[in-house]
């Protein structure tokens, strides 16, 4: 083998990431394996499960990582773990995602099937975009933020780092002048429609989105 390319998770949305991993490099010479640090070596829908010393150890000329993990966190310490070890974070992308013009994204994207980036889009690194998301034009997001599936986020939003959008969740609308801003580390939960700015470190829930009070 001349590239191994390991997906970091071995959970439902690893195994959904691995297959689009595999029809993104079909027709090279590549193993695919999945990285868990839970246990020992097993087996995923007919890949290899090892650990991250497994991984390291073995034989490939070339190795690189998908890291397919929803919680932000866990994502940028497996992210500096792997720039550590000089192991490069590999972007994944369905074959019928839509890129428009003048889009941009960091390091370690992964955009599910169905995803659309219209127009004028700015991505920071470690974007997850599942199953029909799309970001609309004039948008722009940070690092480590996360999109459950069928996120719908308009224009002129900007979603701050490690930010994560529930399945289904409707962002407004912002204008050039005036940006819908969603806050670094705010949650918004499934279903709801921001139509006001979210703060850092909340949970909004609810249409219209109000902030879920702690009991």
């Amino acid at each position: 083998m001349t590239r191994l390319i390991g997906i970091y998770g071995a959970s439902g949305f690893g195994r959904e990431v691995m297959s689009i991993a595999r029809e993104q490099y079909s027709g090279e010479r590549t193993e695919f394996v999945f990285i868990d640090d839970a246990g020992g070596e097993s087996t995923s829908n007919g890949h290899a499960v090892v650990n991250w010393s497994r991984f390291l150890s073995r034989p490939a000329q070339d190795r690189c990582v998908a890291i397919a993990i929803a919680d932000s966190r866990i994502r940028e310490v497996l992210t500096d773990r792997c720039v550590e070890a000089g192991v490069p974070i590999r972007s994944i992308q369905a074959g019928n995602v839509w890129l428009g013009d003048a889009i941009s994204h960091g390091e370690g994207a992964i955009l599910q099937p169905f995803v659309s980036l219209t127009a004028n889009v700015r991505i920071g690194r470690s974007f997850h975009a599942n199953i029909y998301s799309y970001v609309a034009h004039d948008c722009v997001i940070g690092d480590y933020v996360t999109f459950a599936p069928r996120v719908m986020c308009n224009g002129n939003v900007r979603i701050e780092d490690r930010a994560y959008i529930g399945t289904g969740a409707i962002l407004r609308q912002g204008t050039p002048d005036k940006p819908l801003v969603i806050g670094a580390g705010a949650t918004v939960g499934m279903g709801a429609v921001v139509t006001k700015d979210v703060p850092p470190g909340v949970t909004v829930i609810g249409n219209p989105a109000r902030i879920m009070e702690k009991r």
